[in-house]
């Protein structure tokens, strides 16, 4: 329909009305203020970045799918290296104990409520089969008692720690030891608290504990926090989070009231020599100990704590742990003497033990990391690394991308008779490369990859094929060029 000139003059002036108009200007889209966005869920970018699930049929027990779990054996492998530096040696110790065992810890006495119980099966002797001369099969029945036992899943690893410790004699010259541990523990939380990866009944704790001397304890707690502040800096959490030390339980705690003095006021003179702020959280303490805890912030503010560092008296005692020194009334004070006789006498000592975790719960750490990164991993850590998108289907482009692949992953060609050769099982890379090779448009495979959140996106084509490289961007690159600078983007946290 044509409009007469009066009808489009008047149209226009109503535009110019309405553009002018104050009031009609504020309710114009682009004058809006923006959505707010709500904060990152970890649960939901877990989701969508096929990080991990949950199942009715565990309660509380994420189970990592490929991509969860590259993170999380890339926050192991860091730690494990750090251990060479802090001078920790890794166990591996058993998941279920005999509940005798907790109860000369005092767990049984005071954690019963979080463990779980496990009881095997009850088997009725064969009493057919005899021997001996009382007509019984000694050997049957022994094993028949040790089967009826009731057992508990470990919650902590530190009585398994204390069993390897008192399990050969030590030297003073032997202390510090420390002992690291990566097993899966298992604490009955209640449903109504389970909450993705924060909160759960099994998780993995970067578990370690050190038996010193009794002077040894400001220098290795001194020692924890450097390892804290370095982990933590390079996981990009440097600012962010606080220590607290936490005090003597009002209840529920083994131990004299003069042994927790003592533990507190080595904790306070570490604490203040650190120079960093710290708060007291009153009555706040483990049973065993009083402890530092380094408390994390979420993307909506809400408070975690993650690292801890636990002074311990009491486990030493129970398990009878000891170490030989010279002077040992001195060595158990923490001070030292000069007298040749005094020297002379050497006798038992009870070690001092530090729990300490730097990550804490691996599993309440990840999830603090996918909301403080978004989604947007660094590369180190990116279960996405790079991608190699081919131009086209054609054998040559197809092919060169797939050998590309092969030499950033470090996996070298088999033997004429299709087996591995000896130098072919090592010097993979440990990077993470997929590649896309479907007839689609290159545009849309680009997008998708960034989308999908990789690192590098890689291109092939029938020129990078012929030449024997690889587009990343504008450059042209040789594979191994291509490797080397991921490797270093690895090694440098990028």
């Amino acid at each position: 329909m044509i409009r007469s000139r009066t009808s489009r003059l008047a149209a226009a002036a109503l535009s110019r009305r309405q553009w002018t108009c104050p009031a009609c200007l504020s309710k114009r889209q682009y004058s809006k203020q923006p959505e707010k966005r709500e904060p990152p869920d970890h649960r939901k970018l877990g989701n969508q970045q096929e990080l991990f699930m949950t199942s009715v049929y565990s309660p509380g027990s994420p189970i990592f799918l490929p991509n969860g779990a590259r993170i999380f054996n890339r926050l192991v492998d860091f730690l494990r290296k750090q251990y060479v530096r802090y001078g920790f040696q890794e166990v591996i110790t058993p998941t279920i104990y005999k509940k005798s065992l907790w109860a000369k810890s005092g767990h049984l006495e005071n954690y019963a409520e979080d463990m779980y119980s496990v009881t095997g099966n009850k088997r009725a002797l064969d009493l057919e089969r005899t021997t001996g001369c009382c007509g019984t099969d000694h050997a049957k029945n022994e094993a028949a008692v040790e089967e009826d036992d009731d057992y508990g899943l470990k919650p902590m690893n530190c009585p398994g720690h204390c069993l390897i410790f008192a399990s050969k004699l030590h030297s003073y010259r032997d202390l510090p030891v420390r002992y690291a541990d990566f097993s899966p523990l298992h604490r009955n939380e209640i449903s109504g608290a389970l909450s993705g990866l924060t909160r759960v009944r099994r998780f993995h704790q970067d578990d370690g504990h050190i038996f010193c001397r009794p002077s040894q304890v400001e220098g290795e707690i001194k020692k924890t926090l450097d390892f804290v502040k370095t982990v933590y800096s390079v996981l990009r959490l440097g600012v962010s989070y606080r220590l607290a030390l936490s005090t003597r339980p009002k209840d529920h705690y083994i131990g004299t009231e003069e042994e927790w003095a003592r533990a507190e006021d080595s904790l306070k003179r570490a604490l203040d020599a650190s120079g960093m702020e710290w708060t007291i959280n009153e009555g706040d303490g483990a049973f065993y100990g009083p402890k530092i805890d380094i408390v994390l912030k979420d993307s909506e503010g809400k408070e975690h704590q993650t690292a801890t560092i636990q002074l311990d008296f009491q486990l030493p005692k129970r398990f009878e742990l000891e170490y030989q020194a010279p002077a040992p009334e001195y060595e158990a004070r923490g001070e030292t003497t000069d007298d040749p006789e005094l020297l002379a006498n050497y006798g038992p000592v009870r070690p001092v033990m530090i729990h300490r975790a730097v990550l804490g719960s691996v599993e309440r750490l990840l999830a603090l990391l996918i909301e403080n990164y978004d989604g947007k991993w660094p590369f180190w850590l990116n279960p996405r690394q790079a991608i190699i998108l081919t131009v086209n289907t054609s054998d040559p482009v197809v092919e060169w991308a797939d050998e590309v692949r092969n030499i950033l992953l470090g996996n070298k060609k088999l033997q004429a008779d299709g087996l591995p050769s000896l130098e072919s099982l090592s010097g993979q890379t440990g990077l993470a490369v997929d590649m896309d090779t479907t007839a689609r448009p290159l545009g849309t495979k680009i997008r998708e990859a960034h989308a999908s959140g990789y690192g590098l996106v890689l291109v092939v084509g029938e020129q990078d094929a012929k030449n024997q490289q690889v587009s990343l961007g504008k450059e042209r690159l040789s594979p191994l060029e291509t490797r080397d600078r991921m490797l270093r983007m690895v090694d440098t946290f990028e």
